[in-house]
């Protein structure tokens, strides 16, 4: 709805008010007797229209624009302010209301389009009669005659075919919608709604667009060239034809100066004025898309398609652009390096999140947006190999009947799975015997997985995955423990990252809040974790996850601080994975090919991935405190169950 606002602006000293007081002058111009005929006329005129809106019953009810609210672009922001990109339908538009657009604009309209605005009561008498007499000359419509009130109506209600029994609905519709709103209120859904070329609907758009300024700031002689484009708006702009804009700026300007509204040195001011013009734009793509077409799905789901294109959010994200565009160069970095090794068509993905709040940092969904917009981060389910081994060891130590400890044999084993039986072996095709559970995961041996998993129970395993958000397909094969399904990078680093914190959890999210552009909060991600792992059950799994980069296939991601992780290879080395954290980031990073295809022999997430992880995460922790993370020590073991 647009509230009640008064239309303040700078009045000479003797005149009070904003409505007829504001334009007080004009019968200076037309004489007492032209204001005699013209209230005689309106009475009779207005009589008339009356007595043809019995005709009219079916017109739509003006009063529904009590709750009307204009279509409005949606912005998105980083999380510092950044503007990253506008999403919006057909009209590109950002409503302001009265009292923050110049009241010069607002002058030099009134005087262009309706400079009896203030007086009448939807319909201009002495416009409707010359423009009756055009037209019957001319032997059709030529002339509209229409009043600021009727151009909205025909805006918002009716078709722009021009009919004499549309000019007449017109009419009626403009009597009815000055008996339900004030002037100043039928003024500003007005100028928010009009179309001013180029795409840009409403006055701050098109003020944006044409003077790179806001609405409030414009001065006389651009006011004037922005009233002038009103009637034909890509014909006289300035950006097409600066001849013909001057021109009707002139013819604006005049039309002021005729009706007192500006003095002759204004006059002369803005007619020399230097016009600076902004920059005319086509249609700009986002700067960051794979973030923000994430937002724009995530709202779409929230809100609805059709309020992200029309309802005028103001988004703030959790990403910081310089942040996300130092992931993206360090992806086509790497994609480079693996193209020179001979790794062709090498894809990947980056997701790193910040497991305290759960907020997205960056999210790199290829290694070049322009080429493939498909998101590979938050789209593609591809196995995750052995980074998945750490969700089986958490069930095990949440069971209270396993620790780090914990021996297990790493022998031949065969189960009878499915229609036959399985027998689980290593990657390297050889057995360690009697080992700890942090050796078997610091150096990824695939058959004490199988066997712990069997120990516990498959469907547990599936519940831990559950409860941290991995929502794939799973079965309890026998298989399970080693990744044979398919997960997406930014699951797994949801699920690193609520290990990092120790079980307690906030839903992943790329945004942090959402307001209409009045600034009403209609989204709010502030962070509300849940404890949904058993902390020393987490907090284990992040010690035996150090020994894997200390002593283990990780050890490639080395940095200078403590640091947690697993490495991920499938087999036929189609999908190679490290994800990895410190206490205050969680870094997922997949490679593979969007065919499915062999990376290459021998390529593993130890070898290839971990120095892409340690490139980035150096440059994504320069001037990051070092952390420790918390000992098992310092919470409650499980009891066994």
């Amino acid at each position: 709805m647009f509230p009640l606002r008064t239309f303040e602006e700078q009045q000479p000293q003797h005149q009070t008010s904003a409505g007829y007081e504001f334009l007080k002058g004009v019968g200076q111009v037309t004489g007492s007797t032209l204001l005699s005929l013209t209230m005689l006329t309106s009475s009779i005129l207005a009589g008339g229209l009356v007595g043809l809106a019995i005709s009219f019953r079916n017109l739509p009810d003006v009063r529904q624009l009590r709750s009307f609210v204009p279509s409005e672009t949606t912005y998105i922001y980083d999380i510092n302010g950044k503007l990253l990109t506008s999403i919006h339908g057909e009209a590109n538009r950002e409503v302001v209301p009265l009292d923050e657009i110049s009241p010069k604009l607002k002058r030099a309209v009134l005087a262009s389009e309706d400079s009896h605005f203030y007086e009448h009561h939807g319909i201009n008498p002495v416009g409707v009669g010359r423009a009756a007499i055009v037209n019957w000359l001319a032997g059709g419509v030529r002339e509209g005659g229409s009043t600021i009130t009727m151009q909205l109506v025909k805006n918002l209600f009716l078709s722009p075919k021009r009919t004499f029994t549309r000019k007449i609905a017109e009419a009626v519709l403009a009597m009815r919608l000055e008996q339900v709103f004030s002037k100043d209120q039928i003024l500003e859904m007005y100028l928010n709604q009009v179309y001013w070329g180029h795409n840009n609907y409403g006055v701050q758009t098109a003020a944006r667009t044409y003077f790179n300024k806001s609405a409030a700031n414009l001065t006389l002689a651009e006011s004037a060239m922005m009233a002038g484009l009103i009637q034909a708006p890509e014909e006289f702009s300035p950006f097409v034809n600066m001849k013909l804009a001057k021109q009707k700026q002139t013819e604006v300007l005049g039309r002021m100066l005729e009706l007192n509204w500006i003095s002759k040195k204004k006059y002369d001011d803005a007619l020399t004025e230097k016009i600076k013009l902004g920059k005319l734009q086509p249609f700009k793509g986002s700067t960051l898309p794979y973030v923000t077409n994430t937002v724009a799905q995530e709202l779409a789901k929230k809100f609805g398609r059709e309020e992200l294109l029309k309802g005028g959010m103001r988004v703030q994200t959790t990403v910081d652009a310089n942040f996300q565009v130092m992931a993206e160069q360090t992806v086509s970095k790497w994609h480079k390096i693996l193209q020179g090794e001979g790794i062709s068509n090498n894809q990947m993905a980056l997701v790193a999140i910040d497991p305290r709040t759960h907020f997205i940092k960056a999210l790199v969904g290829g290694v070049n947006s322009k080429t493939s917009e498909f998101n590979r981060a938050t789209q593609a389910q591809r196995q995750p190999g052995s980074s998945f081994k750490p969700f089986v060891y958490y069930t095990a130590f949440a069971s209270g009947k396993f620790t780090p400890n914990t021996t297990v044999v790493d022998a031949p084993v065969g189960y009878r799975d499915g229609n036959g039986w399985y027998y689980p072996r290593n990657y390297d095709n050889t057995f360690m015997g009697a080992i700890s559970i942090r050796t078997a995961l610091s150096q990824s041996r695939n058959i004490p997985a199988v066997k712990i998993g069997k120990a516990v129970g498959m469907n547990r395993v599936i519940q831990t995955c559950r409860t941290l958000g991995i929502m794939s397909p799973m079965a309890p094969v026998t298989s399970l423990p080693l990744g044979a399904i398919g997960v997406t990078p930014l699951e797994m680093a949801s699920a690193y990252a609520t290990f990092a914190n120790y079980g307690w959890q906030s839903p992943p999210t790329v945004i942090v809040r959402v307001t209409d552009s009045s600034g009403n909060v209609l989204l709010d991600n502030t962070p509300k974790p849940q404890l949904v792992l058993d902390p020393w059950a987490s907090a284990t799994v992040i010690d035996v996850m150090r020994s894997v980069v200390s002593d283990g296939t990780g050890q490639g991601a080395a940095i200078d601080r403590p640091v947690a992780g697993k490495t991920g290879t499938t087999s036929s080395e189609r999908d190679i994975w490290f994800i990895g954290t410190v206490p205050q980031l969680t870094t997922a990073i997949w490679v593979g090919k969007d065919d499915n295809s062999q990376l290459a022999h021998g390529a593993t997430g130890g070898g290839m991935v971990t120095p892409i992880w340690r490139d980035f995460m150096q440059k994504a922790l320069k001037n990051v405190p070092v952390e420790n993370f918390k000992p098992p020590s310092q919470f409650s073991r499980p009891k066994p169950n």
